[in-house]
């Protein structure tokens, strides 16, 4: 068994306190595995529209044409293999893109190579492809497979987009049966309740929970798109 770390001078009251963490973080770890094993255990999801996305090359600017569309049932490599989509808040009401997605996605460029291990992965939004694509060049994302679904009802059937247009953040995972059907399996929002308003998918970035190992904790932090 790993030996807990000693340090020289912790007091006693410091590591009866420290003991009891460790247990309660055992049981936080147990607790998350067993939420995990309901998720992978919900019945068969509805099935879903063959959505129309758009999608271009890195340098695709304004005025260009994009060069081609892709289908839902186009994003899948694989019959076995599930699809995560991020539903990225920029377009339409939007007009910027929101701070905190971008953050998420900085953190998806990073481990999308790892992902494709397991699962086919991609990026909607709302927003024109051109602007998608300058966000992109921005903020350094290469290797993420960037769509526009402006023009579906994508968002909003999936509940990330209301009907004026307003967006919210929201992570999808779809599943394809063997006839080609597919289906959507799970979808996740910030807002869980009415007193929950922005941690229903922090566990998809390590930010907060590198705070949270902190003295000050998360607080009120919050992401920007200027530093």
């Amino acid at each position: 068994m790993l030996r807990q770390t000693r340090l020289a001078g912790e007091s006693a009251d410091y590591l009866a306190a420290r003991e009891e963490l460790r247990l309660a973080e055992i049981e936080l770890m147990r607790r998350r595995e067993q939420v995990a094993a309901r998720r992978r255990a919900l019945p068969q999801g509805p099935p879903v529209d063959d959505y129309v996305f758009v999608e271009g090359p890195a340098d695709l600017n304004a005025g260009d044409t994009p060069v081609s569309e892709v289908t839902l049932s186009g994003l899948f490599t694989a019959p076995d293999r599930p699809l995560i989509v991020y539903h990225l808040m920029y377009g339409k009401s939007q007009t910027t893109p929101c701070s905190m997605c971008t953050l998420w996605i900085d953190g998806f460029n990073g481990i999308a190579r790892h992902i494709a291990r397991n699962a086919d992965f991609a990026i909607a939004a709302a927003a024109d492809l051109p602007a998608l694509r300058q966000h992109a060049r921005n903020r350094g994302w290469h290797g993420l497979r960037l769509l526009s679904c402006g023009d579906s009802t994508f968002k909003y059937d999936l509940g990330s987009e209301d009907k004026d247009g307003v967006q919210d953040s929201t992570v999808s995972v779809f599943t394809r049966d063997g006839d080609g059907t597919i289906r959507h399996f799970y979808s996740a929002h910030p807002r869980m309740a009415d007193d929950i308003d922005q941690r229903g998918i922090d566990l998809l970035a390590p930010v907060w929970h590198l705070l949270d190992l902190t003295p000050q904790g998360r607080g009120d932090w919050f992401a920007g798109l200027d530093y």
